[in-house]
């Protein structure tokens, strides 16, 4: 039987998603956790392999198992055993040819930046910062430069192991929020430190240090050490993963503490 779950978590808390040997990453965390409710060794598969720092609010995995246990179980029951930094969400049957990562259809992100001059204390590890400045506007106008499909070489880590650097940004944003600058993004997929890459350039490009062509003229050069360095990980944010609806999976709104700060 396959099983799909929802899962949310904190990402300071983690070294990442992907299973490491020191037992750190989220994906240790819910393997030893699920494995306890079946029984017997469970290996997690998740749609997006957050890096370390990195939150998620809407995650989506799969396993598998022969244990007969109700759906509970594995929400309720996984929870038991999880670290408070993760919570398990929900959990949902699904055919067998169900794969969390490669049944996705297209992914969403979200950073969250406190743009004010003295740094957070309450919001650490949860929005990312900048001090001075940024005009909004003028951002929001760049970004829509790379939305489509396209070689987005000039954003990709170089360690990424991504079979090809094309990617369909189907929709990318810039709001503000009173002190808070909101970055959306919605894709097919996205390369390793993609986003973080986005906005650093869009924040070099909001103080004035560069002008609004520069994004397009960087996507264009398919050249990483052309673009801004990799802005950190604190307030970058999983939202979730678009599935087809013949898997059947739930569509709970993500509980999302930053819609309280509009």
């Amino acid at each position: 039987m396959r099983i799909a779950i929802g899962l949310e978590y904190d990402g300071s808390c983690f070294c990442g998603w992907q299973t490491q040997p020191a037992g750190c990453a989220v994906q240790n965390a819910v393997e030893r956790a699920v494995a306890t409710i079946a029984g017997h060794p469970v290996g997690i598969v998740a749609a997006g392999r957050t890096d370390a720092g990195v939150h998620a609010v809407g995650q989506v995995a799969h396993f598998d198992t022969e244990a007969q246990r109700p759906l509970g179980a594995w929400v309720r029951g996984v929870n038991t055993w999880l670290p408070p930094g993760v919570t398990s969400l929900w959990a949902h049957p699904v055919a067998a040819d169900f794969h969390a990562r490669f049944s996705a259809l297209g992914r969403r992100y979200r950073y969250v930046l406190l743009d004010h001059p003295v740094r957070p204390a309450l919001l650490r590890g949860k929005a990312g910062w900048y001090h001075r400045p940024l005009d909004v506007e003028c951002m929001q106008r760049a970004v829509q430069s790379v939305t489509g499909t396209h070689d987005f070489s000039a954003f990709r880590a170089a360690e990424c192991q991504a079979r090809t650097p094309c990617r369909t940004l189907y929709r990318a944003s810039v709001v503000r929020r009173g002190e808070f600058l909101l970055f959306e993004f919605h894709a097919n997929g996205f390369l390793h430190h993609m986003v973080r890459n986005l906005v650093g350039s869009l924040i070099a490009i909001g103080e004035g240090k560069r002008p609004e062509a520069w994004l397009a003229q960087l996507l264009e050069s398919k050249d990483r050490t052309l673009a801004a360095p990799t802005f950190a990980p604190d307030g970058l944010y999983f939202l979730g993963a678009d599935y087809d609806a013949v898997w059947g999976l739930p569509r709970p709104t993500p509980r999302d503490p930053f819609d309280l700060l509009a």
